[in-house]
């Protein structure tokens, strides 16, 4: 998840990072939700902050991995929002790296699934509360801003780090648990478990996303209208 140079990177095997690194985002979101739920049954403060931790580690170390290849978008909107402030994304690279995103995340929550004998099912976890759906808008512009004022003042390499706490933060102080990626709401349909969406509730979720990022970008130009040139 961040702007680093790598055009130099051919698109198929960005676009691999960028499968492999999302489904392997949704693989522990998911993976954690249901080895939480099953090791601290009815405590769902405790089953939420294994979720979150592993969450926050696992996301540093996947943009750590992934970032010299593709950038480690990792997230559709990451990646939207990059054109928005200035990266040389074409229409077609943008359609891949959404595509692989999205691929990624729907195997990936089938993955996990698998690992724990999960049952193959739609979630019917209704996440649609108007409260639920402004904390995405103000989960997925805090992601934005955080990557982006880090990115365009010369400190990219504190990215990981800085992304892996904000969510693990915003887990806890946004009413919606910070899914802000549509890779990974879209991936969490398919498992009815402690980190799965109902798809109709996945719907608010994508454009309340599409809003934050909005909202994200705006306050990326407003604070930081000028990219520092990285070391």
């Amino acid at each position: 998840m961040n702007t680093t140079t790598t055009e130099a990177v051919p698109l198929w095997r960005r676009a691999a990072a960028e499968l492999l690194g999302a489904g392997l985002l949704v693989t522990v979101v998911v993976g954690s939700g249901i080895a939480a739920s099953r090791l601290s049954p009815g405590d769902v403060g405790l089953q939420l902050l294994e979720n979150s931790i592993a969450t926050a580690l696992g996301l540093t170390v996947l943009i750590l991995i992934f970032q010299p290849v593709s950038g480690a978008h990792l997230n559709p909107v990451v990646t939207l929002a990059d054109r928005a402030l200035g990266a040389r994304h074409g229409g077609g690279e943008i359609a891949v790296y959404a595509g692989a995103q999205i691929v990624g995340g729907i195997g990936g929550a089938l993955l996990a699934n698998l690992m724990f004998a999960v049952p193959a099912a739609l979630s019917v976890t209704d996440r649609a509360a108007p409260g639920q759906v402004l904390g995405e808008v103000v989960a997925t512009a805090g992601l934005i801003l955080t990557i982006f004022a880090l990115a365009r003042t010369g400190r990219a390499a504190l990215v990981a780090p800085a992304v892996g706490a904000y969510i693990g933060a915003a887990y806890w102080f946004t009413s919606s648990t910070s899914f802000a990626n549509p890779a990974v709401t879209i991936g969490r349909i398919f498992t009815d478990t402690f980190a799965g969406i109902a798809p109709t509730s996945a719907l608010w979720f994508l454009a309340a996303q599409v809003v934050g990022a909005v909202v994200g970008v705006g306050l990326v130009f407003l604070l930081f209208p000028n990219r520092k040139a990285q070391p």
